[in-house]
Formats: C-alpha cells, structure tokens, sequence
C-alpha cells in the first residue's frame, strides 16, 4: 500500500470516527428574555415604521434601528420599569428609533408619564424587556 493511499484512508478513519460521536446533551437553560439598561425619551408619534398610526395617548414604544431589523418585533409588548422609582407599564413595539443604541427606547408621551415622570424630565433610566409574542396586558 503506498505512503498517499495509508494517510488518505486513515483521515477518512478519523472523519467517520468524529462525525459518528455522540452529541453532549447541554444542561444550560436559555433566558427567555434579556433585560436591557438604557435611555428611555418621549416622542410625538404618528405613522411608525410597522405601518400604524398611532396617537401620543398610546402606549408605543420605538426601539433601536440595531433591534428593529426587518420589522419582527411589531406589535410585541415590552415591560418597562423606571429604574428611578419602581414605577412600571408596558408599551407596544410600533415604531423604530433611528437615534437609540441598542439599549435605548423611545416612548409616547402618555407611555413616558405612567412611568411616574412629567415629559419636562425629558430622559429617564429604564430597565425594559420583550414580553413573550402573542402576551397582552
């Protein structure tokens, strides 16, 4: 048997060998939701970028272009709380925020002040997360 034809069939030994092993079942537990730290600002809404009008008495929420992708969060509700008082509520993914970061949302006027700030404040610290598709308050 020559050098060429004994290194060949023994990497296809070795090639069968890896891709026969078992697969390690994993123990970790994936988080459902991730809770992002960051900016929360009020806005004027109007048409947003899911495609809906909307009004300033509206619970709407504008997340970060980053997060916003393709549109597949419309409609999906977030839990917001102010990290200043406690306070907490949830708004509706309706638009997207060319100006966050990935951590920052945008708010309606109505969403920003059940989080027990006057718009005159202007930014606030909010913890928030995606509730899971298909929740409603």
């Amino acid at each position: 048997m020559s050098r060429l034809t004994a290194i060949s069939l023994a990497l296809c030994a070795l090639v069968v060998s890896v891709s026969a092993s078992p697969v390690t079942a994993s123990t970790a537990v994936l988080d459902k939701r991730t809770t992002h730290t960051g900016r929360g600002t009020w806005f004027d809404v109007g048409l947003g970028a899911c495609g809906y009008e909307n009004v300033n008495s509206d619970p709407i929420v504008a997340i970060s272009h980053d997060i916003y992708g393709g549109g597949g969060n419309c409609n999906q509700w977030i839990h917001i709380t102010n990290t200043a008082n406690g306070v907490s509520a949830y708004g509706q993914t309706r638009d997207e925020c060319m100006g966050c970061d990935a951590t920052a949302i945008d708010m309606s006027p109505s969403l920003f002040e059940s989080l027990g700030a006057d718009l005159s404040v202007g930014v606030l610290t909010v913890e928030w997360n995606f509730m899971n598709k298909g929740f409603d308050p």
